[in-house]
This record gives structure tokens, C-alpha cells and sequence, in this order.
């Protein structure tokens, strides 16, 4: 049986922004293990003290690449380390790696971003929006350039709630060109201080600068052969080539840990408002799969995947399908079904997750699921001579919250059209080798691979019986430590209204 997309990454050539990040690190693997690609040029820079060096070969002992080294432990000899920074001008790449990129290769991938919610403008500009000015720029000297893939969000026209699968360039208070042009002249302070005028209904500057981002492919990648891909929320692998890897903890998976742990007890959303979930194994095939479909497309046109939208590039959209589409309610019911079958050992309470969606009963809620639990910790905590941090947690856990409420409290409509006519014009075997159908996705096999990778990778519990029954022995005594209390503070409130009732009657 063929695979279409197999033949087509053989023996090419990929230029890579964002690889050491979650879904650049996935796109990596799978590309090593599933093609013949001949080189991957990842774009990397020295972080944390550590060098390029380094950061290489700590990703060699990642365990996301571990059934990658087994198969072929020299698969890593394919991928090269290119010295750049979104934040230099001209991506801080030398004139002899640009002369190379613009030589050899065929593929671009461009997946760096600054994903933090409340990121202060001037940075989110120059990552996100700035960066792909660049990247763009340097593809235009690619001689050999086959395929553009643009990584977006399926959030970054989040000022509707049904969005389709086009750009809407008219949301913007002024074009990217325009702001980019500010940026220029203005020091970081007086764009920061400009954020309110210039992100007008976007609730953030990530969300803002994604959006100006695709303002730039549409303006600036005109003639080349590109499209934009826009995942949902991204979250750990489903099925390859580890159950559950994860490497941060963003958005939900945050309040899944937190809430398993037994920290997080009340959210503020609609449960009954849909939450846009998808695999970042399912990102990183649907990614590779649209390089594919912008050569195949650019071939049959004559005129690359921008003619194909009558000028405009065309957009992919990942998100659960409307035949199978998951709740916040859902979500939350599903985190807290394996609490009994997986437990984590170091659980401070019983897990538990309470929902409201009015913000000033959830501010009300959190003093007392929250704050004072949290100083009673911190208490604890100093007289046993550590250093208090729940009460400090809970704050920052309080902001995430806060910054997630644009997308916990309503329900957004993500059209996936162009995603399905590419799924069904893939052969089968590269359906099976490059799985991204949402339709079939089983969510309650998915949350207990999820639930699985965060026991095993964040709480580092180990995948043992021993540990499994130690955490069972702890989720029991908290247990019933949770209906103790909850049976104290229903009998101390019936005897508070006795006497209020004994009171009125006397």
C-alpha cells in the first residue's frame, strides 16, 4: 500500500522554528520515525544557561524519543541545530546558515510562539508576529521551496464564535503591517501601554498577535506556495509514540494535575459550554499532512495553495468534530472518574472539582475552597520549618483561571471543512500512519491515557503495582477524611440554623 505523504517528505530538506517546543518536539520525532526525511534544520538558541549543545542532548534522553533511538539510534544524527532567535532581527540567523537554508531546503515549518495569555505586547510582537515577517522573508529566497506551513491557533479570531476556516483580516484595529511599523518606532513601554487600543476585543496578547500573524501570511507570503494551520488546545500524545508525554503545564492540563492532586477545587465555567481539545500527536500528523496537500495543491494549480483561495492561503482547522464534540462538564467528569483507578501519591486532599459561572461567586468560592485551606498549608508548612508556597500557588493558579475565562465561559464554533476534504483525499495507509480524525477519537480512553502521562511524567509516580497501591492506600484515607469534614460542616451549619430558629421562636 502507498503512502503519498511518506514519498513526498523522502529525501527532503526542512527548515524548523519552535523545535524544542511541545508540538515542534512531536513534529520532530514523527518525522524522524515515520519518513525518510533527509535533514531537519531546527531553528535553536542557548536558554537557561544552557547552550545548543546541550538542549540537544537532553533531547536525546527525552523519552519522547526513546522508541525513536531504539528503532535507529542514529536518527538524531538527521536533525541539525540552526543558531537563531524570533527575537533578533532576521531570526539572529547568520548570512552563511541563511545562504544554506536558501539553498537546500523545500519544507517550511514555522511553529514558534510565545503562548503565555498575558505575555506583555512589545515580546508577543516580536515572537509571534514580527518573527513571521521573518520567517517569511527568508522562505522568499528558498529556491527549492516546495511547502510553507504557517502554525496558528484555531483561537486567534476568537473575537466570533463561529469560525470558519478563512482569515478575517477585518477584526484588526490596524493591519500587521501598520503595527509592525509602530513597533519600529516606539519603545517596548509605549506599545505596552498602547495594548488596550490595539487588541480592541481580543481578550489577550497571544490570541492578538496570532491574528496579526496570519495578517502577514496574507500580505506577505503572497506567491509562495502556503497554507495555515490552526490547532485548537493542545494537550498530551494519545497514542504515539508515548501514551500521555507531555512537557508543560498549560490551560487544562494545569487544572487537571491540579485538580488530581487535590489543589484546585472550584473553576470558574459553563459546563455545558465546549472546550476545543486535540492530540498534539493528532497536530503534529495534520501539520505534516498539510505540507503534503500545499505541494500537491501548488502542482495542480499551477499557481500554489494561495491561488487555490482565490489569493488567500488555505486554512486548516484541528477540533473535535460535531459529531463528537466534548463539555466542560464532560471534561471535568471525566478528570475525576480515574481519580479511583490511578490515583497520584502525592495528593495533599481528596480530588474534587466544583464549577460555578458566575466570576463573583467563583472570587467568593475560592476563600473558602482555596485561601484558607491554603493559609492552614502555609501554616504547616513554616511550623515544620519549609517555606510556605500554597497560598502564593493559589494566586497564580487564581490569574490562570481569570485569563481562561474568555475561552471556559462560551462556546466556540470551529469550522473544520478544509480538514476533512484533506483527510478523505489521503490514501488509507496514510490515514492510519498520519491519525488526526476527531470523529473516532474516544475521550474516555483519552483522559486515562492523559491521566496516565500526568501520574507518570509530572507527578513522577512510577508505573509500578507498588506505587499504584501505595497512592490507592493515601486516595482512601483522604477519602474519608473529605466526608468527615463534610459531614462536620453540614452538622455545625444545622446547628447554627437551630439556634438561629430557636432564637425567632423565642
Amino acid at each position: 500500500m502507498n503512502s503519498d505523504i511518506q514519498g513526498f517528505y523522502k529525501g527532503k530538506t526542512i527548515f524548523l522554528t519552535g523545535g524544542t517546543g511541545f508540538l515542534g518536539k512531536v513534529i520532530i520525532e514523527k518525522l524522524l520515525r515515520s519518513t525518510e526525511v533527509k535533514l531537519i534544520y531546527s531553528m535553536m538558541r542557548s536558554k537557561r544557561g544552557q547552550s545548543i549543545q546541550e538542549r540537544m542532548a537532553k533531547m536525546e534522553t527525552d523519552v519522547l524519543f526513546a522508541e525513536l533511538l531504539k528503532l535507529n539510534p542514529d536518527s538524531l544524527k538527521r536533525l541539525v541545530p540552526i543558531v537563531g532567535d524570533c527575537l533578533e532581527p532576521d531570526l539572529g540567523i547568520s548570512a552563511a546558515d541563511r545562504k544554506l537554508l536558501a539553498a537546500e531546503v523545500q519544507i517550511v515549518i514555522h511553529s514558534a510562539a510565545a503562548v503565555r495569555f498575558d505575555e506583555a505586547l512589545h515580546m508577543a510582537l516580536d515572537l509571534n508576529t514580527r518573527a513571521t515577517r521573518f520567517t517569511v522573508q527568508l522562505a522568499k529566497q528558498m529556491v527549492q521551496l516546495q511547502s510553507f506551513v504557517h502554525i496558528s491557533t484555531a483561537y486567534s479570531n476568537c473575537v466570533v464564535t463561529n469560525v470558519e476556516e478563512k482569515l478575517y483580516p477585518e477584526h484588526l484595529s490596524c493591519s500587521s503591517d501598520k503595527v509592525l511599523a509602530i513597533r519600529e518606532h516606539l519603545s517596548d513601554k509605549l506599545i505596552d501601554d498602547m495594548s488596550p487600543a490595539l487588541l480592541g476585543r481580543y481578550p489577550n496578547t497571544y490570541t492578538y498577535t496570532k491574528a496579526l500573524a496570519e495578517d502577514v501570511i496574507l500580505r506577505e507570503a503572497v506567491g509562495l506556495p502556503v497554507c495555515i494551520f490552526r490547532p485548537a488546545i493542545i494537550v498530551p500524545t494519545y497514542k504515539e509514540p508515548v501514551l500521555g508525554w507531555c512537557d508543560n503545564m498549560n490551560g487544562p492540563i494545569a487544572i487537571m494535575y491540579g485538580t488530581a492532586l487535590g489543589i484546585v477545587r472550584l473553576m470558574c465555567v459553563d459546563k455545558d459550554a465546549n472546550i476545543g481539545l486535540v492530540p498534539v500527536d493528532y497536530c503534529a500528523n495534520l501539520a505534516l499532512a498539510c505540507a503534503w496537500k500545499t505541494d500537491q495543491s501548488a502542482h495542480s494549480s499551477g499557481g500554489g495553495e494561495v491561488a487555490m483561495g482565490g489569493g488567500k492561503p488555505t486554512v486548516y482547522t484541528l477540533a473535535p468534530s460535531a459529531k463528537n464534540m466534548i463539555s466542560f462538564g464532560q471534561y471535568i467528569n471525566l478528570s475525576l472518574t480515574f481519580r479511583d483507578v490511578m490515583p497520584l501519591s502525592k495528593m495533599v486532599w481528596y480530588p474534587v472539582l466544583y464549577c460555578v459561572l458566575n466570576p463573583w461567586l467563583f472570587r467568593i468560592g475560592t476563600f473558602f475552597y482555596h485561601m484558607l485551606p491554603g493559609y492552614f498549608m502555609d501554616l504547616m508548612l513554616r511550623l515544620s520549618g519549609r517555606k510556605p508556597r500554597m497560598v502564593n500557588m493559589y494566586h497564580k493558579v487564581h490569574k490562570n483561571i481569570e485569563l481562561l475565562g474568555p475561552f471556559t465561559r462560551r462556546s466556540y464554533a470551529l469550522d473544520t471543512s478544509n480538514t476533512n476534504r484533506l483527510q478523505e483525499q489521503m490514501s488509507a495507509k496514510d490515514r492510519l500512519t498520519f491519525q488526526f480524525d476527531m470523529n473516532v477519537l474516544n475521550w474516555g480512553d483519552y483522559f486515562k491515557t492523559m491521566l496516565f502521562g500526568i501520574r507518570l511524567h509530572f507527578a513522577k509516580d512510577p508505573n509500578t503495582p507498588e506505587s499504584l497501591a501505595q497512592a490507592l492506600k493515601l486516595l482512601k484515607r483522604l477519602k474519608l477524611m473529605h466526608n468527615t469534614l463534610k459531614v462536620s460542616l453540614a452538622c455545625a451549619a444545622g446547628a447554627i440554623l437551630w439556634s438561629l430558629f430557636k432564637l425567632i421562636l423565642n
